[in-house]
């Protein structure tokens, strides 16, 4: 047990390490090649720090452990949304660019509607549903490809000199990108293997478990890089960090699980998916409520209360 629990603070230090190089390197190369850190944040950092969902679903899904596959998916997005940005707005407010509002938010409020009347049909994710949520994610990623080609339309960043962009060195931050998803990986797969060694020691069931202890340990890179871009002052990486890796999660996690074995669903998870739903929802009401085009500390606050209460009542409801 104390090896465990050493090796989960050893996983803890390389989501730390990783997160801070692919934060990095993700926002040294937008300034280089003048591509919005909206975008960055919405594809490489979101689709990195979902490798942990990735894995543990995929093999979920291979083991025909469906309830764990789509637990894990549903408790990461809540623990994303309600945590993760709840703490990364109290560390700092989270502003909202324009594209963020009028497009990444209404898509993903609309994905989150679609991923749950899909689960709720028949049994569960069959394979022609896995196909239809693989397909919303590939018009998500032509999406991303067509907002960085008209970045200088839609983005906000500062422009940068010839001479400061020939000072960025491509290489390095290609490096850091590489060094900071592998650690992630690694420090997501050694925190959740032995957190879930210790919480089926106390024997807590395969639900419970996926719900929160996998969910808040797969989510630990989207913790760590959603902090550290927002304390770094790079807003736009942590908010489409977090929309990114939720559209990542319901489209592609599942779509790919459920085409490999489908999903049986589980209806107790409803609870779960109205809670996804609601948090989206008011993530999407943000921008146009006082004060309009940001998350603001007492936003933050409301969401870290919401994501208590949601742990309480998976413990004792």
């Amino acid at each position: 047990m104390l090896k465990a629990i050493f090796l989960i603070f050893i996983g803890f230090f390389l989501l730390i390490k990783g997160a801070d190089y692919l934060v990095e390197g993700s926002s040294q190369i937008a300034k280089k090649f003048h591509i919005p850190e909206i975008i960055i944040g919405l594809t490489i950092v979101s689709i990195g720090t979902s490798m942990p969902e990735l894995f543990v679903s995929i093999t979920s899904a291979l083991d025909g452990y469906s309830d764990m596959a789509m637990g894990n998916v549903l408790g990461s997005n809540v623990c994303n949304l309600l945590l993760i940005l709840g703490v990364s707005a109290v560390m700092r407010p989270v502003n909202f660019q324009k594209e963020t509002r009028l497009f990444e938010l209404p898509m993903s409020l609309f994905f989150t509607g679609v991923f749950m009347l899909l689960a709720n049909t028949g049994s569960g994710i069959s394979r022609g549903e896995a196909l239809l949520l693989i397909f919303l994610f590939m018009l998500f990623i032509l999406y991303t490809v067509f907002i960085a080609l008209r970045g200088q339309d839609y983005s906000e960043l500062k422009k940068v000199s010839k001479k400061e962009k020939l000072k960025i060195p491509v290489f390095k931050n290609v490096f850091l990108i590489v060094v900071g998803v592998i650690g992630l990986k690694i420090g997501g797969d050694l925190t959740v293997s032995k957190s879930v060694f210790v919480a089926e020691h106390f024997g807590l069931s395969e639900k419970l478990i996926s719900l929160t202890i996998l969910a808040i340990g797969t989510s630990l890179p989207e913790l760590v890089t959603s902090v550290t871009a927002a304390i770094k002052g790079n807003s736009d990486i942590a908010i489409g960090n977090i929309i990114g890796s939720n559209i990542f999660n319901m489209l592609l996690i599942i779509g790919v699980s459920a085409f490999i074995f489908p999903i049986t669903y589980n209806a107790s998870y409803n609870f779960d998916m109205i809670v996804l739903f609601i948090s989206m929802l008011f993530l999407a009401l943000f921008p146009i409520i006082p004060p309009k085009n940001e998350m603001s500390r007492s936003n933050g606050l409301i969401y870290l209360g919401g994501y208590i209460l949601y742990l309480l009542c998976l413990f004792f409801w």
